[in-house]
């Protein structure tokens, strides 16, 4: 069974990519919406609740753990992964390999504040790309606009062409590098325009699940799928409908809990 999570709604893009090539495979989806935006919290905050979620996701007996919180991959790029069971997918390093496969040199890079400030995907494309130019921005008001359910008309397009006003006008490509931002695509498209390719790190992320459920084993299975979260679960069932296009998923609320050091 493969295990997810993120601090919200993002995840689901994941999800959706994750099984559209592995439509037999088990899994359980946790969105820690209780914590959501995870990009203006501390390095400590951000340490604890990987810990939390990837403990929560060991418990559900996962085989594997696909990363869909991009914020929670670059504070483990600083401070390490915890301990886990399961195999962890780093959603940062499928960014880099999809660069790579692509030959870009000038790459932009928009992220949550923690996620940007931390310099990973600056670290890891270069790690790749030798040489590579790679310029990361802050993007602190999309998150909530997602969570939200804000992301159609003038508000979201804004706020997005903000976000892109801090990029070099010369890239090859962007990456949306916060699984929420897949979700507002088609803004990113308008205000970056069709000169500059966008890069969902989801889609490397999913390829690379393939590979690690063949080596493992556990790509076939019943297909079910559990969407968990610790907020308001029928908003959190109708974004699932919305976003992965399952039209009776099965949700379910857990109590929030302290976090765990």
């Amino acid at each position: 069974m493969l295990g997810l999570f993120d601090s919200g709604l993002g995840g689901l893009t994941v999800v959706r990519r994750v099984r559209s090539l592995l439509p037999t495979a088990d899994l359980v989806f946790f969105a820690d919406q209780a914590h959501v935006p995870y990009g203006n919290r501390s390095p400590e905050d951000l340490r604890g609740l990987l810990r939390h979620n990837l403990r929560w996701l060991d418990e559900q007996n996962v085989d594997a753990i696909v990363m869909g919180c991009n914020t929670s991959c670059a504070i483990a790029d600083r401070y390490g992964w915890p301990a886990t069971r399961a195999v962890v997918l780093d959603l940062i390093d499928s960014a880099a390999i999809a660069v790579e496969r692509a030959g870009y040199r000038r790459i932009g890079v928009v992220a949550t504040a923690a996620t940007a400030s931390s310099g990973a995907y600056g670290r890891k494309i270069r790690a790749r790309v030798p040489g590579a130019s790679v310029v990361e921005v802050a993007a602190p008001e999309l998150v909530p606009l997602v969570e939200a359910g804000r992301v159609e008309g003038e508000e979201p397009r804004a706020a997005v062409r903000r976000a892109c006003e801090g990029l070099p006008r010369d890239l090859d490509a962007v990456v949306l590098a916060c699984t929420h931002y897949p979700i507002l695509d088609a803004h990113f498209a308008a205000a970056l325009g069709a000169g500059t390719a966008r890069l969902d790190p989801a889609v490397v992320q999913a390829e690379r699940a393939v590979l690690l459920a063949d080596e493992l084993r556990f790509g076939t299975g019943s297909g079910l799928a559990r969407y968990v979260t610790n907020a308001d679960a029928d908003a959190f069932r109708a974004n699932v409908v919305r976003i992965i296009g399952d039209p009776d998923p099965r949700v379910e609320r857990l109590a929030r809990q302290p976090i765990r050091t």
